[in-house]
């Protein structure tokens, strides 16, 4: 038998209350509408959520107008969609379900009353990712201004002359969100922030299990796909916490195993939206090759969830 490795294992990881909401109600409207039902984007950022669902006769579009069957149900994902959309399905007497995550919503709503008050918006996020699109689609163009970096934060200037305020991504590093708000609160003293941080609570506890852990660690496995920013998040939330061997898997069959049996203390955590089974078989394939000790480490307890739509009970 060879060495004995331990296995530091993050807790909280994998699927958040928000994502459980999403793909409840995709398998929920299967059951009571039947197939084929839509979904506009990726229900959630994993491509084995998609692929599942794919097989159980989920059909993804990117575009409304992507829709062939405009008699069946579309779901919206869970990061939210520009008011353009809902306007656009109404129109085309498309029958939709809206599987936005709560805390994304709340966002939205902190969206409109800023603006119904007449700030200008900073929106601290990722260009081109669908929660910032959706964020920023629910207000009138020029309204919200994207900040995605400090040197952003820094160059920013107050060109409306109206009262400022933030608002963030939900799946961002909480440590670079803070570097920003900081900047923005020196530059602009009287900037608003929000009553509760945007920053989900899933993301905020999945990056302090995997602070806890990177110090611990010769090398970590952060279990999501590439297209998923709480994971990638993860990922740099390890380097910078201590372990330089940080790698994103979308599962087991990505994991070189003979190179993971150079390490002694290996560390593994999973993204919002990556099924808890990619972990265990992870774990499975390294104990099917050497003698294994998982701790699991635990930072916070989550006992938050969501209402399913009322349609859907």
């Amino acid at each position: 038998m060879s060495k004995k490795i331990t296995i530091h294992l993050a807790s909280p990881r994998g699927f958040c209350a928000g994502v459980d909401r999403a793909i409840e109600i995709v398998k929920k409207t299967i059951k009571k509408y039947g197939t084929p039902v839509y979904v506009r984007h990726e229900i959630v950022h994993n491509k084995h959520v998609v692929e599942d669902l794919k097989q159980q006769g989920v059909i993804f579009v990117e575009d409304l107008r992507e829709v062939k069957d405009k008699t069946r149900p579309v779901i919206f994902s869970a990061h939210g969609v520009p008011k353009s959309v809902p306007e656009l399905a109404k129109l085309e007497k498309i029958f939709f379900i809206d599987a936005t995550c709560p805390l994304v919503s709340k966002v939205h709503r902190e969206a409109e009353q800023l603006n119904k008050n007449g700030f200008q918006i900073l929106l601290i996020g990722h260009a081109n990712h669908p929660e910032v699109i959706g964020t920023m689609g629910q207000l009138p163009k020029n309204s919200v201004h994207l900040i995605e970096t400090k040197k952003e934060a820094e160059l920013y200037q107050d060109i409306y002359k109206k009262k400022l305020a933030y608002i963030t991504q939900t799946t961002l590093s909480v440590d670079d969100t803070a570097e920003i708000i900081n900047i923005l609160k020196k530059k602009f003293p009287k900037i608003q922030g929000p009553k509760m941080e945007d920053i989900c609570y899933a993301t905020t506890n999945r990056q302090m299990a995997v602070k806890k852990i990177a110090s611990l660690c010769d090398i970590i496995y952060v279990i999501g796909s590439n297209n998923s920013s709480n994971s990638l998040r993860l990922v740099e939330v390890a380097k910078r916490s201590g372990c330089e061997n940080v790698f994103l898997i979308n599962s087991k069959k990505e994991c070189k195993i003979d190179s993971i049996l150079n390490y002694k203390n290996i560390g593994i955590t999973s993204g919002a939206s990556a099924p808890e089974q990619l972990v265990f078989d992870l774990i499975n394939k390294i104990k099917d090759k050497t003698e294994v000790e998982v701790r699991e480490i635990e930072v916070a307890k989550e006992k938050v969830s969501f209402k399913l739509p009322k349609i859907l009970n």
